[in-house]
């Protein structure tokens, strides 16, 4: 659901880009994976290759839940602002069309947690 101001807004905004040393925030959310409720938030910077985040920073969010060993990435459906996307893993977030305060999520065949509960 898309939210439309009535007015403009008046502020400094506290989350910009320039704020991050270079990096920019991206969120990141598990489907069927309620043991994490909401995407998580991470600053990378826009040149790391897509498969750095997934090797290196993927775990230390996700790895604590028991299916988190069993996915098979080749497998991995993954969504751009909720359509479907097909990152490319040699690239960089850049490359890959990804901005500051944006949203992947993925989802993973076969795994829907916990005694498939979603959790």
């Amino acid at each position: 659901m898309s939210v439309v101001a009535v007015k403009p807004y008046i502020g400094e905004v506290k989350d910009s880009v320039d704020k991050f040393h270079g990096a920019q925030l991206l969120y990141v959310g598990w489907e069927d994976h309620l043991m994490f409720c909401a995407p998580f938030a991470f600053p990378f910077a826009p040149t790391m290759r897509f498969s750095d985040v997934v090797e290196h920073a993927f775990p230390g969010a996700f790895g604590e839940h028991p299916e988190f060993a069993r996915i098979d990435w080749s497998k991995a459906e993954w969504f751009k602002s909720g359509q479907p996307w097909k990152p490319d893993a040699d690239k960089s977030l850049a490359e890959n069309g990804l901005k500051h305060k944006d949203v992947i999520r993925f989802r993973t065949p076969g795994l829907t947690g916990i005694k498939g509960s979603c959790s």
